[in-house]
């Protein structure tokens, strides 16, 4: 098949871990960046990252690469490429565009710039146009100009991947699947040795470890992708590797991976995404206090993502809770080692103890860092 160029997008520190993930994938040229990975591959590959990387957000078809110091320049090379031969124009569209150093200086004139010559394209090759729908569009064009210099791109994930379809509630959650994931591979834990949440809110945590740990690709609960509407889309070849996907499903994890907190409301819900994500044989999750946890058995992996302070009333009440994590750390669970993802160095402190290593992290717009606590 062709060698096409492909972009996978993460968050900012999850650079190296999703380079893993697609050389595992076979991947090859590949190549780090702030914030994404480009590599090299066949057809086969970009359905095969949509249906498998586990930290990508997205996944962009590299299209074009020209000088555009000014708008005449942007319209005329984006026009030239033979997008009636990409996607039909019953097809609705949408154009994003990044904008740095460069003599074209605002991101929506370069958007519009962008869809004005796909537009054109369009109505001198066929007839008529396609018709742009900016919220959930069939076909998503990515235009990035940096120093003059622009990229258009094909976004062949559509929704965000991080969007597996398993949480009830994605907008209202703090942590994304693909940074829970980020956090578990970032660990090392590979499934031969327990996993546990002790502050599990939806239960994204234990839920990811799950799916990995079962090898469950994360894209088998998507209804579609993008690329579906495009018209090299292979219908034969993806519908194979769906089939290779679920063949490798395990019926369950190397070791037990729970999830623990103290509301009741938050279990019920952390069940309830499990059940969709057909983990909830693979996940266990419990009420519990962190000041009274107990990981209980051989030594493992801790991994939680603690409220920073921002979420809760008052400095003394995140203060009180770090510390109750401190102490459970430190008298109960010996033996295991510790990954806090902390958004606030003044409460974290008070856990008490000196992390061994620091991974910077962006949660959302939130600087972070995944702490590691070796807990002797």
């Amino acid at each position: 098949m062709e060698t096409r160029r492909y972009f996978a997008t993460t968050s900012k520190g999850l650079e190296t871990v999703l380079a893993g993930e697609i050389r595992a994938l076979g991947g090859r040229k590949i190549a780090e960046t702030t914030g994404g990975v480009s590599f090299a591959g066949d057809l086969c590959l970009g359905y095969r990252a949509n249906l498998w990387l586990r930290t990508a957000h997205r996944v962009l078809l590299h299209l074009s690469r020209f000088y555009a110091p000014g708008a005449e320049a942007l319209y005329e090379g984006v026009k030239a490429v033979p997008w009636p031969a990409i996607f039909p124009v019953r097809k609705t569209i949408a154009v994003d565009a990044v904008v740095r150093d460069s003599r074209i200086v605002h991101s929506g004139f370069a958007a519009r710039k962008a869809k004005d010559a796909v537009v054109d394209r369009f109505r001198e090759d066929r007839g008529s146009r396609p018709d742009v729908d900016v919220r959930t569009p069939d076909v998503r064009i990515h235009v990035r100009i940096v120093r003059d210099e622009c990229i258009v791109s094909l976004d062949l994930s559509g929704e965000s991947l991080a969007r597996r379809g398993y949480r009830s509630d994605p907008e209202t959650a703090s942590l994304k699947e693909t940074l829970a994931a980020g956090m578990i591979l970032l660990s090392g834990w590979d499934g031969t040795v327990p996993l546990v949440d002790p502050m599990c809110g939806a239960g994204t945590i234990p839920i990811e470890a799950a799916l990995l740990a079962a090898d469950v690709a994360p894209g088998l609960g998507r209804r579609v992708f993008a690329f579906q509407h495009h018209l090299d889309f292979d219908r034969r070849l993806w519908e194979a590797e769906v089939a290779l996907a679920r063949a490798r499903k395990k019926p369950r994890t190397g070791a037990p991976v729970a999830g623990i907190d103290l509301s009741a409301a938050a279990v019920r819900h952390a069940r309830s995404n499990a059940r969709r994500a057909g983990a909830a044989d693979l996940a266990s999750f419990r009420l519990g206090d962190i000041r009274d946890f107990s990981p209980g058995g051989e030594a493992g992996i801790l991994v939680c993502n603690p409220p920073y302070g921002v979420r809760m009333r008052g400095e003394t009440a995140a203060e009180s809770l770090y510390r109750a994590l401190g102490e459970a750390f430190k008298k109960r669970c010996r033996g295991w080692t510790a990954y806090v993802l902390s958004g606030n160095p003044d409460v974290t402190r008070h856990i008490g103890l000196k992390a061994s290593r620091k991974f910077p992290l962006m949660n959302g717009p939130i600087d972070c860092r995944l702490l590691r606590y070796e807990l002797y």
